[in-house]
């Protein structure tokens, strides 16, 4: 093939709407671990659509550079529509056709992917009073979903897309219901009552799918999160019957336990989750999260009385210790989850093991894709073991302050918030004169758009440091903004 008809070639692969033009970026998650879920998906969940986890497969081994497993995935995926598709239109191999076009590409087998464009183009010209297909916009949803959690934006917009071509699809209302549900905790976001949509999606997705025992697992941790626990709590209940031994119910079944109070029922259905799918990471996480808890909680009992005998102290060190090894088998199976790094470096801080809390720290902070949510959770925890563990005031205000630059509301930032102000306090209290302190709180009330309150504790830094460019450069900024 010449050069300008492998272009051509290229300009038509371009136009395919599939994996590999869907900007599912190489940068944006882990091969290896999306591979695993993948597989283990295929063997416990039970859905009609199982082509599309083949067909997202098919496009992780393309990442991988192993297109002979590609080619393997998407005969499974085209096995599987026509299994469950006899007398059904074509529509449904569009993506499969058009991912099958781009491994021939790739395997320089031009020929074959051109016929797979004409197979594309052939169902299309079928669909010409059909413009728009649910199909595509259902599966490309759903990909995104599974992809990572920076696509859910896109994966909502997707389901939304395919809804309005096919309203009662169940498949569609579910992962739309699902996809706004996480949307709405992503990153520990906040979603007050008034602004929570995933309830009465979740409710409507229950009606559609009475069979989807992880949809209601979703419903009942949706209700917990606005404190409606007990009204939650059959549904868990039903889940568990429906679908005792699947491991992604019994993650959910395991948080709903925890954040009731009941960590020993948790763990042991996280126990047999991880008998199940023992290369987890998520459930390796939430197995060190529940060790966390029944850690701290033996802690604070032990505030009102500070003596600890050798019993104790040896049970609290094999709490911290299950829980180190828990997130350190999570960051084995998930590399790129920066909650975990965080999580086992504050473990570590517990176990007095500040050179490792350091290094792990140090670690999730290089990583070059750290979003906004992240950056603030990474360098409030970090402040607070400089802080507490290292006793370097200095680099701790530094660290909280760059944690309170993103303007996201979360729980960090109010901790952040009363963290600079109880160290502020502390300065001025010992000092009048102190004009760090002062200028820390202006920082804090400038953050929180309270300008005149800034503007009056950056002029009384300035009376004690006149001379001070930062503090100047400041109050210039805010009086300018009035």
């Amino acid at each position: 093939m010449s050069g300008s008809q492998k272009g051509a070639l290229k300009v038509r692969l371009l136009q395919l709407k599939c994996h590999f033009t869907w900007k599912l970026l190489l940068r944006d998650t882990d091969p290896e671990e999306l591979e695993g879920r993948l597989y283990d998906q295929l063997t416990f969940l039970v859905t009609k659509n199982k082509y599309m986890v083949y067909n997202l497969l098919a496009y992780v081994m393309h990442l991988k550079r192993d297109y002979t497993k590609a080619i393997e995935n998407l005969q499974k995926a085209e096995e599987l529509i026509k299994e469950n598709n006899p007398d059904g239109t074509d529509q449904k191999y569009l993506v499969t056709y058009a991912n099958y076009a781009w491994v021939f590409y790739y395997l320089n087998q031009y020929e074959d992917a051109q016929k797979y464009i004409e197979k594309v183009e052939k169902i299309c010209k079928e669909l010409k009073d059909k413009p728009d297909v649910s199909e595509i916009y259902g599966e490309k949803a759903w990909s995104l979903l599974k992809f990572c959690g920076q696509y859910y934006e896109d994966a909502k917009q997707c389901f939304e897309k395919a809804l309005e071509l096919e309203p009662e699809d169940p498949e569609w209302i579910t992962g739309y219901a699902t996809v706004v549900y996480r949307l709405e905790k992503f990153n520990g976001r906040y979603c007050p009552a008034s602004k929570c949509k995933s309830l009465d999606l979740l409710k409507r997705a229950v009606e559609k799918n009475p069979n989807d025992a992880v949809v209601k697992a979703l419903l009942a941790l949706k209700l917990q999160d606005l404190d409606r626990t007990d009204e939650g709590r059959p549904y868990i209940e039903e889940a568990i019957k429906q679908a005792p031994n699947l491991p992604y119910l019994l993650r959910y079944v395991s948080m709903f336990y925890r954040r009731a109070g009941m960590i020993d029922e948790a763990l042991r259905v996280l126990k047999t989750a991880l008998d199940l799918i023992p290369n987890s990471g998520f459930l390796h996480h939430q197995v060190g999260i529940c060790y966390r808890q029944k850690y701290l909680n033996q802690e604070n009992q032990r505030h009102g009385n500070p003596y600890r005998g050798q019993t104790e102290a040896r049970e609290l060190n094999d709490l911290i210790q299950n829980a180190i090894f828990h997130f350190e088998k999570t960051l084995k199976f998930k590399k790129a989850f920066v909650y975990a790094y965080v999580d086992l470096a504050n473990m570590y801080c517990e176990a007095k093991e500040y050179q490792k809390a350091e290094d792990t720290f140090r670690a999730v902070m290089a990583f070059t894709t750290l979003i906004e949510e992240e950056k603030q959770q990474i360098y409030y925890n970090y402040g607070k073991f400089k802080e507490y563990h290292m006793k370097s005031e200095a680099e701790a205000i530094d660290y909280y302050k760059k944690s309170l630059q993103f303007p996201i509301l979360r729980r960090e930032r109010e901790c952040v918030e009363k963290s600079l102000k109880r160290i502020s306090s502390k300065k001025i209290r010992n000092n009048l004169h102190d004009a760090e302190g002062f200028a820390l709180l202006g920082f804090v009330h400038k953050t929180k758009g309270e300008r005149n309150e800034a503007i009056d504790c950056y002029e009384k830094a300035l009376k004690y440091d006149p001379y001070n460019e930062e503090y100047v450069s400041e109050l210039c900024e805010l009086k300018l903004m009035i």
